[in-house]
């Protein structure tokens, strides 16, 4: 008896490993789990995982995307944010959801677009995962030529570029050059603990505006 999707549960922090997923079931998978969940997926030559966030994962994940979208806006920067949408390439066999992420240096390419096909389009300049609950999956990101990858954990922010299909760990961000990103964003991320998120967003946006 095959078991239908809306028949596994799947509970927030965990993870669910499934094998021997083909191409065409990814893409079923996809199209019955729709695009309003909580769940993120990631698959790579027929495993396929299905992971549920805490709802802290899901709080931080806001916190970083807005306080990106506030930098690159003061900044006038050109920018399309493209959150958790799926990043895929069938050719490669390789799929992910990050917790959000942005076109800055290639946003004229997805202008107008809802989804991502990476056999197609560039892949996003930037993409952010939030490891509380789950671990990122860096091979996934690499094989799709993701050149910026940010991960947070509960020790704060960490950078990593792509360089020769590898993932090098860094004290900074080529999206955001002479910008001591790690050090401010782990500061507003604090500040949002200390003295709630929406003063420490005016603190945020007032020093960008101040000093930048």
């Amino acid at each position: 008896m095959l078991l239908k999707l809306q028949q596994i549960i799947v509970k927030p922090g965990q993870q669910m490993l499934l094998k021997d997923i083909s191409w065409q079931q990814l893409e079923n998978i996809l199209e019955e789990m729709g695009e309003k969940r909580a769940s993120r997926i990631s698959y790579s030559h027929g495993w396929l995982e299905i992971m549920v966030p805490l709802p802290e994962h899901e709080k931080d994940k806001e916190l970083i995307g807005d306080l990106v979208k506030i930098l690159l806006e003061i900044l006038q920067i050109d920018f399309e944010p493209f959150g958790s949408t799926t990043l895929k390439n069938e050719q490669m066999q390789q799929a992910v959801e990050p917790d959000t992420s942005f076109y800055i240096q290639n946003q004229a390419a997805v202008i107008g677009k809802n989804r991502i096909d990476l056999t197609i389009d560039p892949p996003p300049d930037l993409a952010i995962e939030i490891d509380i609950t789950s671990r990122t999956r860096f091979e996934n990101y690499e094989i799709l030529g993701v050149p910026e990858l940010w991960r947070h954990t509960q020790q704060g922010l960490e950078i990593y570029l792509l360089k020769e299909e590898k993932y090098i760990k860094s004290g900074s961000s080529p999206n955001f050059p002479n910008i001591l990103i790690i050090e401010l964003v782990n500061k507003y991320v604090q500040q949002c603990l200390t003295i709630g998120r929406s003063q420490a967003m005016r603190n945020f946006r007032n020093w960008v505006k101040d000093n930048l």
